[in-house]
Protein backbone atom coordinates (compact mmCIF):
# COMPACT_ATOMS: atom_id res chain seq x y z
CA UNK A 1 0.00 0.00 0.00
CA UNK A 2 1.39 3.43 -0.69
CA UNK A 3 0.59 6.44 0.94
CA UNK A 4 0.09 9.42 -0.32
CA UNK A 5 -0.10 12.78 1.40
CA UNK A 6 -2.60 15.92 -0.03
CA UNK A 7 -3.76 19.10 1.50
CA UNK A 8 -7.22 18.40 3.15
CA UNK A 9 -7.91 21.95 2.14
CA UNK A 10 -6.95 25.35 0.06
CA UNK A 11 -6.14 25.87 -3.54
CA UNK A 12 -4.38 22.45 -4.67
CA UNK A 13 -7.14 20.03 -2.92
CA UNK A 14 -9.50 20.16 -6.11
CA UNK A 15 -6.99 19.83 -8.37
CA UNK A 16 -5.44 16.79 -6.11
CA UNK A 17 -8.25 14.73 -6.17
CA UNK A 18 -9.39 15.54 -9.13
CA UNK A 19 -6.23 14.19 -10.81
CA UNK A 20 -6.71 11.09 -8.45
CA UNK A 21 -9.64 10.56 -10.41
CA UNK A 22 -8.34 11.22 -13.99
CA UNK A 23 -5.89 8.56 -13.12
CA UNK A 24 -8.94 5.90 -12.38
CA UNK A 25 -8.55 6.10 -9.08
CA UNK A 26 -11.57 5.87 -6.20
CA UNK A 27 -11.97 7.28 -2.74
CA UNK A 28 -14.81 7.13 -0.47
CA UNK A 29 -14.03 10.73 1.93
CA UNK A 30 -16.85 11.05 3.27
CA UNK A 31 -17.56 13.21 6.07
CA UNK A 32 -14.14 14.72 5.47
CA UNK A 33 -12.24 12.00 6.91
CA UNK A 34 -8.70 12.44 6.99
CA UNK A 35 -7.87 9.15 5.58
CA UNK A 36 -9.34 7.11 2.79
CA UNK A 37 -8.37 4.07 1.06
CA UNK A 38 -8.59 3.53 -2.50
CA UNK A 39 -11.30 1.24 -3.66
CA UNK A 40 -9.35 -0.40 -6.71
CA UNK A 41 -6.03 0.70 -6.38
CA UNK A 42 -3.13 0.13 -3.59
CA UNK A 43 -2.67 3.69 -2.05
CA UNK A 44 -4.41 5.46 0.82
CA UNK A 45 -4.58 9.10 1.05
CA UNK A 46 -3.86 11.49 3.76
CA UNK A 47 -5.46 14.60 4.17
CA UNK A 48 -3.14 16.90 5.72
CA UNK A 49 -2.00 20.83 6.03
CA UNK A 50 -0.38 21.88 3.28
CA UNK A 51 2.70 23.20 5.24
CA UNK A 52 3.08 20.09 7.11
CA UNK A 53 3.36 17.19 3.92
CA UNK A 54 6.76 17.48 3.30
CA UNK A 55 7.59 16.51 7.45
CA UNK A 56 5.23 13.61 6.86
CA UNK A 57 7.12 12.70 3.72
CA UNK A 58 10.54 12.61 4.94
CA UNK A 59 9.71 11.05 8.41
CA UNK A 60 8.29 8.38 5.94
CA UNK A 61 4.74 8.25 8.00
CA UNK A 62 3.83 9.13 4.21
CA UNK A 63 5.25 7.87 1.21
CA UNK A 64 4.54 10.51 -1.71
CA UNK A 65 2.80 13.48 -0.83
CA UNK A 66 1.04 16.45 -3.46
CA UNK A 67 2.42 20.25 -2.23
CA UNK A 68 2.96 23.37 -3.88
CA UNK A 69 6.98 23.79 -4.90
CA UNK A 70 6.99 26.82 -3.04
CA UNK A 71 5.94 25.20 0.21
CA UNK A 72 8.81 21.94 -0.60
CA UNK A 73 11.66 24.72 -1.25
CA UNK A 74 10.60 26.39 1.81
CA UNK A 75 10.52 23.70 4.64
CA UNK A 76 13.86 22.45 2.43
CA UNK A 77 13.39 18.85 3.76
CA UNK A 78 15.71 15.96 1.89
CA UNK A 79 13.01 14.41 0.45
CA UNK A 80 12.41 13.70 -3.87
CA UNK A 81 10.85 15.88 -6.58
CA UNK A 82 9.32 13.45 -8.53
CA UNK A 83 6.71 15.01 -11.17
CA UNK A 84 5.74 18.33 -11.55
CA UNK A 85 2.23 18.27 -11.84
CA UNK A 86 0.72 21.76 -13.57
CA UNK A 87 -1.58 22.89 -11.66
CA UNK A 88 -1.94 25.08 -8.77
CA UNK A 89 0.68 27.87 -10.68
CA UNK A 90 1.74 31.14 -8.78
CA UNK A 91 4.43 32.76 -8.22
CA UNK A 92 6.23 34.19 -4.73
CA UNK A 93 6.71 37.80 -4.68
CA UNK A 94 7.63 40.73 -3.02
CA UNK A 95 5.17 43.43 -3.11
CA UNK A 96 5.34 47.74 -1.70
CA UNK A 97 2.47 50.05 -1.20
CA UNK A 98 1.95 51.56 -4.77
CA UNK A 99 2.92 54.89 -3.31
CA UNK A 100 6.38 54.06 -2.96
CA UNK A 101 8.81 54.66 -5.97
CA UNK A 102 10.21 51.40 -6.27
CA UNK A 103 13.24 51.05 -9.49
CA UNK A 104 15.05 47.97 -7.94
CA UNK A 105 16.02 45.47 -5.71
CA UNK A 106 17.93 47.75 -3.81
CA UNK A 107 14.99 49.84 -3.12
CA UNK A 108 14.04 47.25 0.07
CA UNK A 109 17.42 47.84 2.27
CA UNK A 110 16.33 48.75 5.66
CA UNK A 111 12.82 47.69 4.86
CA UNK A 112 10.91 45.11 7.10
CA UNK A 113 9.44 42.72 4.85
CA UNK A 114 6.40 40.85 6.09
CA UNK A 115 6.11 36.79 5.12
CA UNK A 116 5.19 33.70 5.77
CA UNK A 117 8.05 32.07 3.45
CA UNK A 118 11.41 33.59 5.66
CA UNK A 119 13.05 30.82 4.26
CA UNK A 120 12.87 31.64 0.87
CA UNK A 121 12.85 35.61 1.51
CA UNK A 122 16.15 35.48 3.16
CA UNK A 123 17.96 33.44 0.75
CA UNK A 124 16.59 35.95 -2.04
CA UNK A 125 17.79 38.92 0.04
CA UNK A 126 20.97 37.72 0.89
CA UNK A 127 21.82 36.38 -3.12
CA UNK A 128 20.97 40.46 -4.05
CA UNK A 129 22.91 41.76 -1.02
CA UNK A 130 20.29 43.31 0.68
CA UNK A 131 20.18 44.05 4.03
CA UNK A 132 16.16 44.01 5.07
CA UNK A 133 14.43 43.15 8.13
CA UNK A 134 12.42 40.16 7.65
CA UNK A 135 8.94 39.82 10.20
CA UNK A 136 7.44 36.11 9.84
CA UNK A 137 4.00 35.74 10.37
CA UNK A 138 1.35 32.77 9.49
CA UNK A 139 -1.34 34.94 7.50
CA UNK A 140 -3.07 37.74 6.05
CA UNK A 141 0.20 39.10 4.83
CA UNK A 142 -1.08 41.37 2.32
CA UNK A 143 -3.26 43.68 4.88
CA UNK A 144 0.83 44.42 6.86
CA UNK A 145 1.84 47.16 5.42
CA UNK A 146 -1.25 49.18 5.84
CA UNK A 147 -1.94 48.46 9.41
CA UNK A 148 1.92 49.34 10.08
CA UNK A 149 3.34 46.15 10.65
CA UNK A 150 6.09 45.75 7.83
CA UNK A 151 6.96 48.30 4.78
CA UNK A 152 6.69 45.34 2.14
CA UNK A 153 5.36 41.49 1.94
CA UNK A 154 6.40 38.66 0.23
CA UNK A 155 3.89 36.21 -0.30
CA UNK A 156 2.14 34.20 -3.15
CA UNK A 157 0.16 35.29 -6.30
CA UNK A 158 -2.32 34.59 -8.72
CA UNK A 159 -4.10 36.72 -10.26
CA UNK A 160 -2.79 40.15 -8.60
CA UNK A 161 -6.14 40.83 -7.60
CA UNK A 162 -5.61 40.63 -3.88
CA UNK A 163 -2.40 43.26 -3.77
CA UNK A 164 -4.41 45.60 -5.78
CA UNK A 165 -7.01 45.47 -3.56
CA UNK A 166 -4.79 45.97 -0.47
CA UNK A 167 -3.09 48.98 -2.21
CA UNK A 168 0.04 47.03 -3.16
CA UNK A 169 2.21 46.19 -6.39
CA UNK A 170 4.65 43.44 -7.34
CA UNK A 171 7.72 44.14 -7.39
CA UNK A 172 10.30 41.95 -7.48
CA UNK A 173 9.59 37.30 -8.39
CA UNK A 174 11.13 34.94 -6.36
CA UNK A 175 9.76 32.05 -7.39
CA UNK A 176 7.72 30.04 -9.81
CA UNK A 177 5.61 27.51 -8.14
CA UNK A 178 3.72 24.91 -9.10
CA UNK A 179 2.22 21.65 -7.60
CA UNK A 180 4.65 19.06 -7.61
CA UNK A 181 5.00 15.04 -6.22
CA UNK A 182 7.36 14.47 -4.22
CA UNK A 183 8.32 11.30 -2.76
CA UNK A 184 10.61 9.86 0.34
CA UNK A 185 14.42 8.61 -0.79
CA UNK A 186 14.44 5.20 0.91
CA UNK A 187 11.01 3.82 -0.65
CA UNK A 188 10.74 0.03 -0.62
CA UNK A 189 10.91 -2.16 -4.20
CA UNK A 190 7.48 -2.62 -3.70
CA UNK A 191 6.17 0.80 -2.97
CA UNK A 192 8.39 2.08 -5.55
CA UNK A 193 6.49 -0.12 -8.36
CA UNK A 194 3.17 0.97 -6.77
CA UNK A 195 4.62 4.55 -7.12
CA UNK A 196 6.00 3.78 -11.05
CA UNK A 197 2.67 2.43 -11.76
CA UNK A 198 0.69 5.49 -10.43
CA UNK A 199 2.88 7.39 -12.44
CA UNK A 200 2.56 6.52 -15.63
CA UNK A 201 -1.35 7.05 -15.26
CA UNK A 202 -0.15 10.66 -14.41
CA UNK A 203 1.83 11.03 -16.94
CA UNK A 204 -0.98 9.77 -19.43
CA UNK A 205 -3.42 12.19 -17.93
CA UNK A 206 -1.59 15.31 -18.57
CA UNK A 207 0.06 14.23 -22.06
CA UNK A 208 -3.69 14.22 -22.76
CA UNK A 209 -4.15 17.52 -21.65
CA UNK A 210 -1.41 18.73 -23.89
CA UNK A 211 -2.67 17.07 -27.26
CA UNK A 212 -5.95 17.22 -29.21
CA UNK A 213 -7.06 14.67 -31.63
CA UNK A 214 -7.56 16.23 -35.33
CA UNK A 215 -8.99 14.25 -38.26
CA UNK A 216 -9.81 15.91 -41.18
CA UNK A 217 -10.09 15.77 -45.48
CA UNK A 218 -7.39 16.25 -47.74
CA UNK A 219 -6.40 16.35 -51.08
CA UNK A 220 -3.80 13.56 -51.92
CA UNK A 221 -1.39 16.30 -53.42
CA UNK A 222 -0.71 18.06 -50.43
CA UNK A 223 -0.41 15.30 -48.00
CA UNK A 224 3.10 15.78 -48.07
CA UNK A 225 2.84 19.20 -46.56
CA UNK A 226 -0.05 18.40 -44.34
CA UNK A 227 2.23 15.57 -42.40
CA UNK A 228 5.30 18.04 -42.15
CA UNK A 229 2.37 19.88 -39.73
CA UNK A 230 0.86 17.01 -37.99
CA UNK A 231 3.56 14.24 -36.88
CA UNK A 232 1.71 12.08 -34.58
CA UNK A 233 2.65 10.12 -32.02
CA UNK A 234 4.90 8.18 -34.60
CA UNK A 235 2.98 9.54 -38.22
CA UNK A 236 -0.40 10.17 -38.76
CA UNK A 237 -2.96 7.75 -40.04
CA UNK A 238 -4.25 7.98 -43.40
CA UNK A 239 -7.44 6.49 -45.09
CA UNK A 240 -8.51 6.74 -48.73
CA UNK A 241 -11.95 8.27 -49.27
CA UNK A 242 -14.13 7.23 -51.36
CA UNK A 243 -13.93 10.85 -53.91
CA UNK A 244 -10.78 10.14 -55.77
CA UNK A 245 -7.43 12.46 -55.41
CA UNK A 246 -8.70 12.72 -51.50
CA UNK A 247 -7.88 10.93 -48.12
CA UNK A 248 -8.92 11.04 -44.55
CA UNK A 249 -6.19 12.19 -41.93
CA UNK A 250 -5.97 11.34 -38.13
CA UNK A 251 -2.92 12.83 -35.86
CA UNK A 252 -2.54 14.46 -32.61
CA UNK A 253 -1.63 17.81 -32.09
CA UNK A 254 0.12 19.83 -29.60
CA UNK A 255 -2.18 22.09 -27.35
CA UNK A 256 0.46 25.32 -27.44
CA UNK A 257 0.73 24.64 -31.37
CA UNK A 258 -2.95 24.19 -32.13
CA UNK A 259 -4.32 27.59 -33.86
CA UNK A 260 -0.96 28.02 -35.39
CA UNK A 261 -1.26 24.24 -37.15
CA UNK A 262 -5.04 24.71 -37.98
CA UNK A 263 -4.04 27.96 -39.76
CA UNK A 264 -1.66 26.77 -42.12
CA UNK A 265 -3.79 23.34 -42.88
CA UNK A 266 -6.40 25.59 -43.94
CA UNK A 267 -3.51 27.16 -46.18
CA UNK A 268 -3.11 23.36 -47.27
CA UNK A 269 -6.34 22.93 -48.80
CA UNK A 270 -7.74 20.55 -45.49
CA UNK A 271 -11.37 20.77 -45.00
CA UNK A 272 -13.76 18.97 -42.66
CA UNK A 273 -11.41 19.63 -40.30
CA UNK A 274 -12.52 17.71 -36.38
CA UNK A 275 -10.61 18.64 -33.34
CA UNK A 276 -11.50 16.22 -29.69
CA UNK A 277 -9.97 16.16 -26.76
CA UNK A 278 -8.26 12.91 -25.36
CA UNK A 279 -8.91 11.48 -22.41
CA UNK A 280 -5.64 9.18 -21.79
CA UNK A 281 -2.64 9.42 -23.97
CA UNK A 282 -0.19 6.78 -22.97
CA UNK A 283 3.28 7.03 -25.12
Amino acid sequence: MLKIAIQKSGRLYEDSIKLLKECGIELNNGNKQLKAVAFNFPIEVYFLRDDDIPQYVYDNVADIGIVGENVLLEKAKDIDLVYRLGFGKCRLSIAVPKSIEYNSVKDLDGLKIATSYSVLLQKYLADNKVNAEVHEISGSVEIAPSIGLADAICDLVSSGSTLFTNGLKEVEVILKSEAVLTANKNLSAEKKAILEKLLLRINSVKTAKNNKYIMLNAPNKQLKNIFSLLPGMKSPTVVPLAEEGWSSVQSVVNENDFWEVIEKLKQFDAEGIIVMPIEKMIV
